[in-house]
């Protein structure tokens, strides 16, 4: 169950010749593909492409008319090694994935699948996640391209120039019998736009043409003495045939050439931000028309040397944007003007920030400073102190409360405070009801009697652990390597090292690196697989021991019988994660039991998110239909509150809140339960777990009561009425 279903939007596939095309980059990629005969593709999910194999999920009947093989497939380097079925045949493969975390893990099968060639197209999609809005390591997959001798597309970030570089793409791939790696940033792949269609196309050949007529060729298969030839081969044939094919089919684009003596060159990826930034010095209209020549590499690797001496020779200087480090496009070109003798000021880094995205203000301050360098811009007047009027007490009069207006240079102006003083950080954290914030939340109790534990920490939700409120977890290696990166605390001692990853990581990689690892060393430590039924952190996408039924995938297979099928002995099971006290009481038996060996908790409740996904139509629908519906919602008794607010510090869920205190005798202000509450009850058990005041109540919201609700209803309020009058009339009573 992904985040978001493309059902609608993927009949737009079938469009034919002709046809206006309007959505979405990723959805234009899946069209392009289609349209480019793919015989199969894979991938494994993750932003930003995340969407690429949502669509191809709920494209499926279109695929298969098209003849072509999709998995979800188990890894990046499960998916990468797909690509093998190019090497002997004439089939047209793609495969997609999160770059750079999905290229290093897909990085044996990658520098194999470029050492030995390809002979069908290989297209490997990269979901470039590179500054703003990134969430893992700020790297880039320029790197492993020039390792590997694959050639790097970097195309424009509009629809028609994206489409055209996956067909591109296959073409540049068979031309030079070398994988192309297919760079999309964020921007790109969810840029919205339109293109002209092309028909679909069925591959020419057939993957069951290629399975009953089996081909090899022992000299692309990376072994000695092949591998030797194989380096000679990317340099003398590959690398010139790809280069003569970029020439020839114009890959790389000149805008506004000749018509000045300084230029900009920049990956295509980053055309739109220079051209906003351009806008703004007026140097280029709101279509794009630049005044200052470009040389828009859309083939970010190989570098055209013959291009770049064109561009470059009978100009004064040249500013190169390049984004990220090492500067590796800035020094290339550098040493062909050097080798061609080109006499051109080269300007990079010394003008732009050495590391980061290259945002618009960014680029504009960079620009500037490059063209006022070269007199195409005037400088910036210096800024005149800002006035303001401000009210400011009079020391004349008496009165404080007197003022009067004043101006005042806003440079003099001290604030008030800074935004650090006065408004809380907000960390990223858990989903309102998220099940695995129980988890954590027992781990802290669990400290309180044990003392602080090592946490090794895994890619997922349950990241966030790191983070206030629950402040857990020393380390991350990446997806699924939560056991192996406690592998090396594994000593006789009174503590044990804890392991987290999630059901993801279990199947992507933990049940090898971490589970059968720890089996094999006869490690004493503890891993807690969390089980929420889906790949929650990138989308809600299904995987093995996913409950929900999948046509197309086999689903239900149960973690805790891979743990053991591997030698895992000590092995505990808990089917609802917010019952607190069993999870705290198994966690204080993992860390302190006596029994050697590995020891696995799977901790299982389904995805709150994707829960309320498919509940809240289920509600709407019902309620709409008149039928009785029951929601349990929690709430705070403020009379009861003590203000200690411990359900907050140890569950931290967004949906607690405080408010002023209603007992004008206390000043502590008190927790409160606010409407995007899901009746998850972490928050009550945090308050009896912590041996707190009894304050949380649990309510039900009843939507078309019964007859017999409705009498229930009315007698309990009768009864409890009648008490309190009762009440008061005794204290009545005691006041006289």
């Amino acid at each position: 169950m992904a985040e978001r279903s493309f059902v609608e939007e993927v009949k737009k596939l079938r469009l034919g010749d002709g046809d206006v095309f309007s959505g979405e980059g990723i959805l234009a990629v899946t069209k392009a593909l289609l349209e480019s005969g793919v015989s199969y593709v894979a991938g494994y999910q993750g932003a930003p492409i995340s969407h690429l194999m949502d669509v191809l999920a709920d494209a499926q009947d279109i695929l298969q008319e098209n003849g072509i093989r999709f998995e979800n497939s188990a890894s990046e380097a499960t998916a990468a090694a797909t690509l093998a079925a190019s090497v002997n045949y004439p089939l047209r493969g793609a495969i997609t994935f999160k770059a750079t975390v999905g290229t290093n893990v897909a990085s044996d099968a990658l520098a194999n699948l470029a050492s030995g060639g390809v002979k069908g197209g290989a297209l490997i999609i990269v979901g470039e996640d590179y500054g703003e809005g990134s969430s893992i390591m700020q790297e880039r997959s320029h790197a492993f391209a020039m390792k590997s001798q694959m050639w790097m597309l970097d195309p424009r970030p509009n629809l028609p120039c994206i489409v055209q570089a996956v067909k591109d793409g296959f073409d540049l791939s068979e031309a030079s019998n070398t994988p192309v790696m297919l760079q999309l940033r964020i921007r790109a792949c969810h840029v919205h736009g339109q293109f002209v269609a092309s028909d679909n196309r069925r591959a020419k050949f057939t993957i069951k043409e290629a399975m009953e007529q089996p081909t090899r060729d022992i000299n692309r298969i990376v072994l000695p003495p092949a591998s030797f030839m194989h380096e000679k081969e990317k340099i003398e044939q590959r690398w010139p045939n790809a280069v003569k094919f970029i020439e020839e089919r114009q890959l790389n684009e000149f805008f506004a050439d000749g018509t000045d003596d300084v230029g900009l060159i920049v990956q295509g990826g980053g055309y739109n931000t220079v051209i906003r930034a351009l806008e703004h010095l007026d140097l280029a209209d709101v279509f794009g028309e630049s005044k200052v020549p470009m040389y828009v590499m859309n083939v970010a690797y190989p570098l055209i040397e013959s291009e770049v001496v064109r561009f470059c020779e009978g100009k004064r200087a040249v500013l190169v944007l390049e984004e990220g480090q090492p500067n590796f496009v800035e020094q290339n070109i550098s040493d062909i003007v050097r080798r061609h003798n080109v006499d051109v000021t080269l300007h990079g880094k010394d003008l732009l920030p050495l590391a980061g995205e290259y945002n618009t203000a960014t680029m504009l301050k960079g620009l500037r400073a490059f063209m006022e360098k070269y007199g195409r811009v005037e400088p910036l007047a210096p800024r005149k102190p800002r006035v303001i009027p401000m009210k400011v007490e009079t020391v004349e009069r008496p009165k404080a409360e007197q003022a009067s207006l004043v101006e005042v240079e806003a440079a003099e102006i001290k604030p008030l405070g800074s935004l650090d003083e006065n408004v809380h950080a907000r960390p990223p954290g858990f989903c309102t009801g998220c099940p695995e914030r129980p988890i954590f939340t027992a781990l802290k109790l669990v400290e309180r009697e044990l003392g602080e534990h090592h946490v090794s920490a895994d890619i997922g939700c349950h990241l966030f652990s790191i983070l206030p409120p629950f402040n857990l977890g020393n380390t991350t290696m990446g997806y699924g390597l939560g056991g192996a990166g406690s592998a090396a605390l594994n000593v006789d001692s009174d503590k044990r090292a804890i392991s987290v990853m999630g059901d993801g990581g279990f199947w992507h990689n933990g049940l090898t690196s971490g589970i059968a690892n720890a089996v094999f060393n006869r490690s004493d430590n503890l891993t807690i697989v969390i089980d929420n039924s889906y790949t929650a952190a990138t989308g809600g996408q299904d995987i093995l021991s996913s409950k929900a039924k999948n046509e197309t995938r086999s689903t239900g297979h149960l973690i805790e019988k891979a743990a053991r099928g591997v030698g895992v002995e000590w092995l505990r099971m808990i089917r609802r994660t917010y019952d607190l006290k069993t999870m705290t009481a198994t966690l204080r038996e993992a860390l302190t039991t006596k029994e050697k060996g590995p020891k696995v908790l799977v901790a299982q409740s389904e995805c709150m998110l994707n829960r309320q996904r498919r509940e809240k139509g289920q509600v709407r629908k019902a309620v709409a239909a008149g039928e009785r519906v029951v929601r349990e919602r929690f709430g705070v008794d403020p009379d009861t509150c003590t203000g200690d607010h411990s359900c907050i510090r140890l569950s931290g869920c967004p949906s607690l809140s405080i408010r002023p205190n209603p007992d004008a005798l206390r000043q502590d202000p008190v927790a409160n339960v606010m409407n995007s509450c899901v009746g998850c009850g972490l928050c009550g058990e945090v308050s009896h777990a912590a041996i707190l005041c009894p304050s949380f109540y649990r309510a039900q919201v009843v939507s078309n009561p019964t007859g017999w609700d409705k009498f229930r209803e009315k007698t309990r309020r009768g009864f409890i009425g009648w008490l309190q009058r009762r009440d008061a009339a005794r204290r009545d009573r005691l006041a006289f």
